[in-house]
């Protein structure tokens, strides 16, 4: 199964400050880690709310909302997108994880959904295309970004 697994944000996250030295080097181990044992599918830190964006929805009105956002404990400062075989195994990987803040930190783990979990909705015609958006990305990885 796949899992995102997120670093909530803290205030000094949100205040744009970065990790010390003795935290990456930590973090690099343990990314180290979970690559040897094939876990890791991707991982990244965020930027502080402050650079961000929301986008609400209303019907078909968007409103664009700026960041800053205020509910700290409801913010993602960082995630690992890891393929492990069960929940358990992916609480087990957090448990070994560094601290990712000085005092109190919280990490959130989500299941991905898979195709099979759609049941039926997943329609034949819906899951071609399906395939086929995920060849185009995986295509487009392969090439340079044009600006």
């Amino acid at each position: 199964m796949r899992c995102m697994v997120m670093v909530k944000a803290s205030k000094e996250s949100e205040a744009g400050v970065i990790p010390s030295p003795e935290l990456l080097a930590e973090m690099g181990k343990f990314n180290e880690e979970l690559i040897k044992a094939g876990v890791l599918l991707a991982a990244d830190g965020l930027q502080a709310s402050a650079k961000g964006k929301r986008v609400r929805f209303s019907g078909t009105k968007r409103t664009v909302i700026d960041g800053p956002f205020t509910e700290t404990k409801e913010l993602i400062a960082g995630y690992w997108l890891w393929q492990v075989r069960s929940m358990e195994e992916a609480v087990e990987w957090v448990k070994r994880c560094p601290n990712p803040h000085p005092g109190e930190s919280e990490i959130e783990i989500r299941q991905v959904f898979e195709a099979e979990d759609f049941g039926p909705a997943l329609t034949p015609e819906v899951r071609k295309q399906e395939e086929r958006l995920r060849t185009q990305v995986a295509a487009k990885k392969r090439q340079p970004r044009r600006a």
